[in-house]
C-alpha cells in the first residue's frame, strides 16, 4: 500500500503516469508497505493467464524472494524507475524513504532491486554510469543500497508513520529494534531471486 499523501500524475510521454508526493515525506518514512490486497501470482498461475493477462502482470509487477510475482492493488504500482531512486525495498516488505521527498516530487525506485526478469535501458541519468537495470543488480549493489537503509533507519523514530500499523506482524519487533539502533538492518540481499526461466509474454 503506497503513502497516503501520493497521488497519480502524468510524468512525461517516454514515463507515462508516475506517483508524485502531495506532502512533504521525510527521509526515514515508511513510502509502501506489503498489503493484503496486493495480488501474489506464481509463476505457474502467470502461465495460465492469457497473455494479455501475462503482459500486464509482467509490466506492473515485482517479483519477491521467492520468485513470486506481486501486484499492487493501489497506483504504487505506476513507480517509475530512477538510478537513484529516492525510495528504497528493505527486507521488511516495505520501502523506506531514502531522502527526504517534497511535494510535487517523484516517488522513484530503482528496479535493480525488484528482480527484474530480463535486462532492459533506461533513459540515461546524469551521475551514473548505469544504463540498464540487470536482474543481478541485487547482487552487485546490494551494499549501497544496505548504507541507504541503515542511514534511513536512523530517522525512523522520528517521522510520522501512516503506514507503520501495515507492516506484517513477523517483521514488527526487529524493525522495532533496528529503529531503536539495537539491531542491524537485515541486507536488502534477503529480497533477491535468483531469475526464472519461465517466460512471459509480452
Amino acid at each position: 500500500m503506497i503513502h497516503p499523501h501520493t497521488k497519480l500524475q502524468f510524468i512525461s510521454a517516454e514515463k507515462g503516469y508516475g506517483v508524485v508526493a502531495t506532502h512533504f515525506i521525510p527521509n526515514g518514512t515508511i513510502t509502501w508497505v506489503f498489503a493484503p490486497l496486493d495480488q501474489v501470482f506464481t509463476p505457474e498461475k502467470i502461465m495460465q493467464l492469457p497473455a494479455f493477462f501475462q503482459k500486464i502482470v509482467n509490466t506492473y509487477s515485482y517479483r519477491d524472494n521467492k520468485g513470486d510475482y506481486i501486484l499492487c492493488w493501489d497506483h504504487s504500482r505506476f513507480i517509475n524507475h530512477s538510478f537513484h531512486s529516492n525510495c528504497i525495498s528493505t527486507a521488511y516488505n516495505f520501502e523506506l524513504a531514502v531522502r527526504d521527498i517534497y511535494p510535487g516530487e517523484e516517488l522513484t525506485d530503482d528496479y535493480g532491486y525488484l528482480n527484474a526478469t530480463e535486462p532492459f535501458e533506461c533513459l540515461p541519468e546524469p551521475g551514473t554510469t548505469r544504463t540498464k537495470v540487470m536482474p543481478d543488480d541485487l547482487l552487485n549493489f546490494h551494499g549501497q543500497w544496505d548504507a541507504q537503509i541503515k542511514e534511513a533507519f536512523t530517522y525512523f523514530n522520528q517521522v510520522a508513520q501512516p503506514l507503520g500499523e501495515l507492516v506484517e506482524e513477523q517483521y514488527q519487533e526487529k524493525v522495532k529494534q533496528v529503529a531503536a539502533g539495537l539491531k542491524e538492518p537485515d541486507s536488502i540481499l534477503n529480497c533477491y531471486y535468483q531469475p526464472s526461466k519461465i517466460a512471459l509474454a509480452v
